[in-house]
């Protein structure tokens, strides 16, 4: 592969598919949803922890003020993110975000194919660098700096519901829960 298409791929791959850390769809998917590779279990009655392909998140559920889902766009792009925040009376806010293109769902053969190709591409490109990229949290300095964030990326709607409907259950019964993405 030439040298000069590089710049293109990685433009393409980055309006295909990923997303900035700041954004998500909030479609909510049922905690523990048939098509979700999650799993939960009872933990420590204090903490609620999510072991996810990005890293582990622990917080304890006496230190969390609120809890969030919700959708929002980035059109220039070209995505829907979908994102469950959990916020405390810590110094962090987790992010967990699903980024999909605005093109999902669209019955056009072309966009389908691009979008395609150009996971396969990430995918090769990860595989040559050693790393999952399309599981990598995507940031672009300066617009997704946060300060004192958290931020993990899911690789599917369904995951994100699961883990939301696990953190609020936690949180509302006081119960303390394992969260894990296989």
């Amino acid at each position: 592969m030439k040298a000069t298409l590089l710049p293109v791929l990685a433009c393409l791959l980055i309006a295909t598919t990923n997303a900035p850390a700041q954004s998500a769809p909030a479609n909510p998917t049922p905690a523990g949803a048939a098509a979700t590779k999650s799993t939960e279990t009872d933990g420590n009655h204090r903490f609620w922890v999510a072991n996810l392909p990005g890293g582990q998140y622990m917080v304890a559920l006496d230190h969390l003020t609120a809890i969030s889902r919700h959708t929002y766009a980035i059109p220039e792009a070209g995505l829907i993110v979908d994102e469950v925040t959990v916020d405390t009376n810590g110094q962090g806010l987790a992010r967990f975000y699903y980024a999909s293109p605005l093109t999902e769902g669209v019955n056009n053969n072309a966009v389908a194919n691009l979008t395609a190709r150009a996971k396969e591409l990430t995918d090769y490109a990860g595989q040559r660098a050693g790393t999952d990229l399309h599981k990598m949290v995507i940031k672009k300095y300066p617009e997704t700096t946060h300060a004192r964030s958290i931020e993990y990326r899911l690789l599917s709607a369904d995951e994100l519901g699961a883990l939301y409907g696990s953190v609020s259950s936690a949180w509302q019964t006081g119960r303390g829960r394992v969260f894990t993405i296989k």
